[in-house]
């Protein structure tokens, strides 16, 4: 257990350098919305979920129904089904609290180190998966800190390229996932796929469309494989 949760975290600590630098972006733009620290830290604790919380805190001085705000932090983080589904392996005999304790933890940085890692290494368990997640929160918990104290001295997060940490970390998770050319091909065709129903559907369920419709595609496209 020990080992596994400390192989977790110090496998994430690379990529959690851009999970820490878009956490800045977030304390700088909480600054500019009158959040206090300690509601951003309860954010932090009790949500931690990046996109969700910049689309909660870019709502949360607006005129808007409350239920628009959930609504829409639920769209984006509906991911999280395929996310951990595809974890189930690792969950096998474990208890529903121990599940609910360590899916809060799990992040796409997280799980993306993982599935690498298991492919590497079968000793791999759900307590790798939970250290990876400690070290996304405490960067993300450290860059939001910072971002929130030290953001008068950051007026313009463009100007530095943080608001490009964001986009620039899942590029970094998409490139390690990358195995062979086929896979080109779903990450295109999912992309195109995400635009147009971006510009089709009017909330943010266009994710977990296109996400259902890539793994189609990936599913496809490797029994295909298999069978020639």
């Amino acid at each position: 257990m020990k080992n596994n949760l400390k192989n977790g975290f110090i496998s994430n600590l690379p990529i959690s350098i851009s999970v820490l630098i878009y956490g800045v972006v977030l304390g700088v733009i909480c600054t500019s919305k009158s959040i206090t620290f300690i509601q951003l830290a309860l954010m932090n604790i009790f949500i931690f979920a990046g996109s969700s919380q910049f689309v909660i805190v870019d709502m949360i001085n607006n005129p808007i129904n409350i239920s628009i705000v959930v609504g829409s932090a639920l769209l984006i983080n509906l991911r999280y089904f395929l996310i951990t589904a595809s974890l189930n392996d690792l969950f096998v005999r474990s208890s529903i609290n121990k599940k609910l304790f360590i899916v809060h933890f799990v992040t796409d940085e997280s799980w993306a180190v993982t599935l690498n890692k298991k492919k590497e290494n079968e000793n791999i368990n759900i307590y790798f998966l939970l250290g990876g997640g400690f070290c996304i929160f405490v960067s993300w918990f450290i860059g939001t800190s910072i971002g929130y104290y030290f953001g008068a001295l950051i007026s313009n997060p463009k100007l530095y390229g943080l608001d490009f940490a964001f986009l620039a970390l899942f590029i970094s998770i998409v490139a390690s996932m990358y195995k062979k050319r086929s896979d080109l091909i779903v990450y295109c065709t999912t992309a195109i796929i995400a635009v147009i129903l971006e510009k089709t559907i009017s909330n943010m369920s266009y994710i977990i469309f296109s996400s259902l419709i890539g793994c189609y595609i990936y599913i496809f496209i490797n029994k295909r494989e298999k069978y020639e």
